[in-house]
């Protein structure tokens, strides 16, 4: 068990810490050209200063009601891009598509190959692959709530891209095509026997 005087002088630390406070500016560039956009999403990326000749790629698809700059600042992608060489992309929700800033993970028209969000950041992740020259067999997908059922999404909708995807607190792809559908799913209702 830690001690009061372990603990205080923990958060000290954090709270000197830029990243843990939000108290820096984010690296991130506009993704300004890419493609098709059905989904009418926007994106940020980072590419790193000493890009090895084909870097990998880590898409990363924030939360509900985050930003992709928040949810850099909170998670630390573009430092970690930085420190091992790799390019990253935070594609980017707007209200006027979902007012809570989620992935549309839900809905039908999202989540099909070609189609909606899912196809949109397909193209994004193409441009990364022609404009900034990403190894396309190094393509991975990350995600944290609605975020996470979208890669789950990209997944299945695009399996020849992704090399492999990690889910953060995510639903399985296609257990929601409503929005109260998914809000019980977010609670544990409906899901199937053995399903996260």
């Amino acid at each position: 068990m830690r001690t009061i005087s372990d603990t205080i002088e923990r958060l000290s630390r954090y709270r000197s810490n830029p990243l843990a406070t939000g108290n820096t500016r984010s690296t991130l560039k506009s993704l300004q050209r890419f493609g098709r956009n059905p989904g009418r999403l926007t994106a940020k990326f980072q590419m790193p200063t000493d890009a090895a000749v084909a870097p990998a790629l880590v898409v990363v698809l924030h939360g509900c009601t985050q930003s992709a700059d928040g949810y850099d600042q909170g998670s630390g992608w573009s430092r970690l891009a930085e420190d091992y060489g790799f390019a990253v992309l935070f594609p980017e929700q707007s209200p006027d598509n979902n007012a809570n800033l989620c992935f549309n993970w839900f809905n039908d028209e999202d989540i099909i190959r070609d189609r909606g969000e899912v196809l949109s950041i397909r193209e994004m992740v193409a441009t990364m692959t022609t404009t900034h020259g990403v190894d396309p067999r190094r393509i991975y997908v990350t995600g944290l709530s609605a975020g996470g059922a979208m890669a789950n999404a990209l997944l299945a909708a695009y399996p020849e891209v992704f090399a492999g995807g990690a889910i953060i607190a995510g639903l399985p792809y296609g257990t929601a095509s409503t929005i109260p559908e998914a809000l019980d799913r977010m609670l544990g209702h409906g899901l199937l026997p053995g399903s996260p």
